[in-house]
């Protein structure tokens, strides 16, 4: 019986170069500006071979969009599965992850947070990952000696209040013209800290 290869299939990485090419096109054009001609072009294939793989410029953002929240997602596993570090290191190491993800995919990031409520796939997915992120940081939150309970002020209300400012503060920190990534994770690391103090 033969063994499959394990390399990407040609559709595979043609559709990443889709995606690949779209994320470059975003940095200097808003979605409404943003064509499938472009983003085809982009990634050396014809419009017409493009909707082989997407309906739409809104399925390539979609699909953009998954691909980077997978990135946040998987910083948030390894957040989880460290039960062994001081909860204030797993917080920090947690949100300057967050930070890297925001400075290498920021343009993706701002198209998610912008287009997420005119757009229900996008919403869902943004709303998903912020949501995995919360429950990740919950059980960091109840290490630190908050109250694993349903109060307002209970460890997982906490964290889903805490991730929902996080990612405000790094969509800001994007939208500035100076993109202040640093500031941003400084001042949402002391917010949690202070909580974490409290």
């Amino acid at each position: 019986m033969g063994r499959r290869s394990a390399a990407p299939r040609k559709g595979d990485l043609r559709e990443q170069a889709l995606l690949d090419a779209a994320e470059a096109l975003l940095e200097h054009t808003g979605l409404e500006e943003l064509t499938v001609e472009a983003i085809a072009k982009g990634a050396g294939i014809s419009r017409g071979s493009l909707y082989f793989y997407f309906g739409n410029k809104h399925e390539v953002l979609a699909a953009l969009v998954e691909r980077t929240l997978r990135t946040i997602r998987a910083e948030a596993d390894s957040t989880a599965r460290d039960a062994t570090s001081p909860p204030v290191e797993v917080m920090e190491r947690a949100v300057k992850g967050v930070e890297r993800v925001w400075r290498e995919h920021g343009t993706v990031m701002r198209a998610a947070v912008d287009y997420s409520a005119l757009h229900p796939v996008i919403g869902a997915a943004w709303n998903d990952t912020v949501e995995a992120f919360a429950r990740t940081m919950t059980p960091v939150l109840t290490r630190a000696g908050i109250p694993d309970e349903s109060a307002p002020d209970g460890a997982a209300a906490l964290a889903h209040a805490l991730c929902w400012l996080t990612e405000r503060t790094f969509y800001r920190a994007a939208r500035s013209p100076g993109q202040d990534f640093s500031a941003a994770t400084a001042t949402t690391v002391a917010i949690w800290r202070r909580v974490m103090n409290s």
